[in-house]
């Protein structure tokens, strides 16, 4: 579960019992969560490096010391076939039966299955390749040179780790992220279990399973400030974070506001004093 505005009883006590101890004041120690409680839950999460939305979820409850129960209502069954498909409307549906639950499960093993996370993974694919399918990325003239080798200007992009004649086209982009460069089939492959398998055989991304955990875990490794700018509603700068730049932008706005529409926020506890909010 997780503790937030508005909430009141033992669990809220127990919060603010912890911020005084940690020396953030939360105000009156009343089982209230308050203005007070909120501002304080916010300083400590600065002070954590933590992503400062004044909710208490299991990672700002662990540094607190506290103990929460788990959330009882997961978001992921409200990602059905039906509703994603509204959210990529010229998707063939068969697409999404097939590959759907491929990245659900990656998603869950990552434990990022909070709504907004969901939700940045699903436009994610949407804009990189609307079709639900990995995909390698093709040429085009801010890959290839005129009458160069194909991905020729990828070859020594340190930005991506490419340091030789052909890293480029090696290395293009695959998947349902479009992973790109030698740094990151290194360090996602290893991140899944892959060693250097995935350096060695980079063909391998477009496998639905493995292209469903590197983007995971490229979204992991991004996850706080990615929550930071949809926090704010910001979904260029969310974007921006996965692609460097705003292609495929219209796409992901898209998705992730017709699957915001339409996937209900989960319940988190019960409002009533003495009992855990």
């Amino acid at each position: 579960m997780s503790l937030k505005f508005g909430d009141s009883g033992d669990q809220v006590l127990a919060l603010q019992r912890a911020l005084q101890t940690a020396h953030f004041n939360p105000g009156n120690i009343d089982g209230q969560f308050g203005n007070g409680t909120q501002a304080a839950v916010i300083a400590f999460q600065n002070s954590e490096g933590l992503l400062a939305d004044g909710v208490v979820g299991g990672v700002t409850a662990t540094r607190l010391g506290l103990n929460l129960p788990p959330d009882p209502v997961s978001v992921i069954p409200g990602f059905s076939v039906t509703v994603v498909s509204q959210m990529f409307p010229v998707t063939p549906i068969g697409n999404i039966k097939v590959n759907l639950p491929v990245v659900l499960g990656a998603l869950v093993d990552r434990n990022l299955t909070d709504k907004s996370m969901v939700l940045m993974a699903l436009g994610t694919i949407r804009a990189e390749t609307e079709i639900f399918l990995p995909i390698s990325e093709g040429q085009s003239r801010f890959n290839t040179s005129p009458n160069g080798r194909p991905f020729d200007l990828y070859d020594f992009r340190r930005d991506l780790g490419n340091n030789a004649v052909g890293d480029g086209e090696k290395f293009r982009g695959r998947g349902f992220i479009q992973l790109t460069g030698r740094s990151n089939y290194t360090i996602h492959g290893a991140a899944i279990g892959l060693g250097t398998g995935l350096v060695e055989s980079p063909e391998r991304a477009n496998d639905p399973d493995i292209a469903a955990k590197l983007l995971t875990s490229f979204l992991d490794s991004k996850k706080l400030q990615i929550k930071q700018a949809l926090l704010q509603n910001d979904l260029a700068t969310a974007r921006r974070l996965v692609n460097g730049g705003s292609n495929g932008l219209d796409r992901f706005s898209d998705a992730f506001k017709i699957g915001s529409r339409l996937v209900p926020d989960p319940v988190s506890g019960t409002q009533q004093s003495g009992a855990a909010a």
